[in-house]
């Protein structure tokens, strides 16, 4: 892992401050380019991390219902094959970001044992 140092605005360092600590995931959806309807969901994620999570309650992290819901038609209409390109095209940034929440979980799990020692 490569170690970065970055000089920011005393306003803009207040407001990352309390995502210090999964600021690595928020650039990493900031730069995934998300640009279907799936961005709302990716915008769920990072007001979440911005709030400042302990390890706990990332771990613990669902979407909402609706964000749910709208995966879930996504996903009945891939089984039979009646997605449009463009659904498509938000299944697989949907998959993207599952993918970034499952490393972020994981990196939140790791974090809870070493603080349990």
């Amino acid at each position: 892992m490569v170690e970065m140092t970055v000089t920011v605005p005393d306003r803009l360092a207040a407001r990352l401050q309390p995502m210090r600590a999964w600021l690595p995931a928020v650039l990493e959806l900031s730069l995934a380019g998300f640009r279907t309807p799936a961005a709302h969901t990716v915008s769920e994620v990072i007001d979440f991390l911005s709030a400042g999570p302990t390890p706990e309650q990332v771990g613990a992290f669902m979407v909402s219902g609706r964000a749910q819901e709208r995966l879930e038609r996504l996903l009945a209409l891939n089984k039979v094959g009646l997605l449009s390109h463009e659904e498509q095209d938000e299944l697989d940034e949907l998959e993207q970001l599952e993918h970034i929440m499952v490393m972020l979980k994981a990196q939140a799990y790791q974090r809870v044992l070493e603080m349990d020692k």
